[in-house]
């Protein structure tokens, strides 16, 4: 479910959809439903697994990790500092990977 999801900023209604099929599986691993009306929380530390929410975060973070630790002519620090060219769509802007790395590090 993770697979790349360091190197790409993810929205807010991914991570929700992430969530939601995260629990579904703990669910079924557990062998409880929803009506059983166990809560997230105990359901995940009965397995002993992290929200994915967390995992996100702390793979990018290690991915940053790698970056910095680049030379200065390195193809992917290279990656992380390119600017298209040309005009902008309209419309906000999407968000870069460098300000989502910013976001969760004054997070921690």
């Amino acid at each position: 479910m993770l697979y790349g999801s360091e190197t790409c900023p993810v929205r807010k209604e991914n991570v929700v959809a992430l969530q939601r099929a995260e629990m579904r599986m703990v669910r079924w691993m557990c062998g409880t439903k929803l009506k059983d009306r166990f809560t997230s929380r105990e359901l995940r530390e009965r397995l002993g697994i992290d929200d994915i929410a967390l995992v996100l975060q702390q793979n990018r973070l290690r991915w940053y990790g790698h970056v910095l630790r680049k030379e200065d002519n390195d193809w992917v620090e290279k990656c992380t500092k390119y600017e298209v060219e040309g005009p902008r769509p309209r419309g906000r802007p999407k968000r870069t990977w460098r300000e989502v790395v910013k976001e969760v590090k004054h997070v921690k």
